[in-house]
């Protein structure tokens, strides 16, 4: 048997007793210790109380620490500090482990060699049956497949430590997992494909989820300064919409400015081109989805502010981290 901890970053959603709860029923070797890290700015008494019932016997060997509200990836490194285990398994506060986790866990870390640093497990997301996903089932699909997410991630506590920890520079927690991800395969080691599996439910509808995931955009320009413009290939990720979004909002920029300047037809040509690029936006994000007359309004007032968002994150990162160093270098 492989001793263990679990880390749980958390801003204390409704998911995270669903989470505890499923992981305290897991049969299999049970973790020598859980870390929950309220990320709260400001914890409220007792959020954690019903969350922390759930867990029975395992509720002796759980701690709860302050995480400031820095975000996810200093949320991690707090959880890092206090594992004493030779493994840290990383779970989203959203995610469910399956009924034979703990086992399955037991079994994927034992199958280890020397050059391995990590195992990811496998996530379930349950999509409904006849009709289309929405934007927001897409999405959650789309972080479960992610490479490297650390939804549900274990690594050598060593291997992190020795890497100095996520880099808490990164707001997104899906950019501070590939950057880690990357970070460790540079180092010479290797991340393999667990069998262990998970259930990631979708979070309820949120109308301004589109608009916060634009915020991926300021990471983005670190990621490029640190591993180069061809991180994507390496990490096997989808470059996104970016340059369209650039190019839509500097269409509506220039109409803007055309108009005020009297140049009525110069401006009307560019209005145009702003139209054209938001509604084919719009068209990509409703065209695979169910069409109901709500998301249908939803997706298309999104669509007019999504790509000014994206270019005012992208710009944002731009300046700050023009100079931005590797982590290691910070971190020391």
């Amino acid at each position: 048997m492989t001793a263990y901890a679990v880390v749980i970053p958390t801003l204390v959603p409704d998911s995270l007793a669903d989470c505890l709860a499923a992981l305290a029923a897991s049969i299999g070797p049970a973790p020598r210790q859980i870390v929950l890290v309220d990320d709260r700015p400001d914890p409220g008494p007792g959020a954690l109380d019903h969350p922390l019932d759930v867990l029975g016997d395992l509720r002796a060997h759980t701690a709860v620490l302050a995480g400031g509200g820095r975000g996810p990836a200093a949320a991690r490194n707090t959880g890092l500090r206090a594992v004493t285990t030779p493994w840290t398994v990383f779970l989203a506060d959203d995610v469910q482990p399956g009924p034979h986790w703990c086992a399955q866990l037991d079994s994927d870390l034992a199958a280890d060699a020397p050059d391995i640093a990590g195992s990811q497990g496998v996530l379930a997301v349950p999509l409904p049956d006849g009709r289309a996903p929405t934007e927001a089932e897409r999405e959650t699909a789309a972080r479960a497949r992610a490479r490297w997410t650390t939804a549900d991630m274990a690594y050598r506590t060593d291997a992190l430590k020795q890497a100095r920890g996520f880099d808490e520079r990164f707001h997104s927690a899906d950019r501070a997992d590939t950057d880690l991800a990357l970070r460790l395969l540079d180092a010479g080691l290797r991340i393999r494909q667990g069998r262990r599996t998970s259930r990631m439910p979708v979070p309820p509808a949120d109308r301004r989820a589109a608009l916060r995931a634009q915020r991926v955009h300021t990471d983005d320009a670190l990621m490029r300064r640190l591993h180069g413009p061809r991180w994507w290939h390496r990490a096997v990720a989808p470059r996104g919409r970016l340059p369209g979004h650039l190019a839509v909002t500097a269409a509506g920029a220039a109409a803007c400015a055309l108009a005020a300047a009297g140049r009525r037809s110069a401006a009307l040509a560019a209005g145009a081109g702003w139209a054209a690029g938001t509604a084919e936006l719009a068209r990509s994000r409703i065209s695979p989805g169910p069409r109901t007359p709500d998301e249908v309004t939803t997706l298309l007032a999104t669509s007019v502010l999504v790509p000014p968002a994206a270019t005012w994150h992208w710009l944002t990162g731009q300046r700050r981290h023009r100079h931005a160093v590797a982590w290691r270098e910070v971190a020391e």
